[in-house]
């Protein structure tokens, strides 16, 4: 490689790292889940349309191209799903993003023998970590964590 392409080369790699390194912060984006809807699974596996409200709280749009999310509950994986959809969250706004998700039965049944076989449980921990993929540069990373209590049987 000759020398002259070798320093041009290695000036745009330094621009492009100093135009990131100047940008502003940027908040994070936040998520709840909007909705849940059964889609058709396969034999060992439960699969969710899991529909994702972003709000986007930031002075420009976020253009994504892909999604990740993965739902722990009582600190282990319960759900995972992946989407090749893409779009743009409006600058101070907020879009649904659908994101097809699949729990192995194995795993559920592994969680019920969890809850009946320890102690009882009232409240279950979950946290879901996800990524918007950007088509070019950056993605942005979120998360939600939270607590539900599950419904109390009443005794005879």
């Amino acid at each position: 490689m000759p020398r002259s392409l070798l320093l041009i080369l290695m000036t745009v790699v330094a621009l492009i790292v100093a135009s990131c390194a100047g940008m502003p912060g940027r908040e994070p984006v936040q998520v709840t889940v909007a909705d849940i809807e059964s889609i058709p699974g396969e034999d060992l596996e439960m699969r969710m349309m899991v529909k994702l409200r972003v709000q986007n709280p930031n002075d420009t749009p976020i253009e994504y191209d892909g999604v990740y999310v993965k739902l722990e509950v009582l600190d282990r994986t319960f759900a995972t799903g992946v989407s090749d959809a893409h779009g743009t969250i409006p600058r101070f706004g907020e879009s649904i993003v659908s994101v097809p998700m699949t729990v192995s039965m194995l795993r559920m049944a592994a969680y019920a023998l969890l809850m009946v076989g320890g102690k009882p449980i009232d409240k279950v921990n979950y946290k879901m970590d996800g990524t918007l993929s950007g088509p070019v540069f950056g993605s942005w990373n979120f998360q939600a964590k939270g607590e539900f209590a599950l419904p109390t049987t009443p005794s005879p």
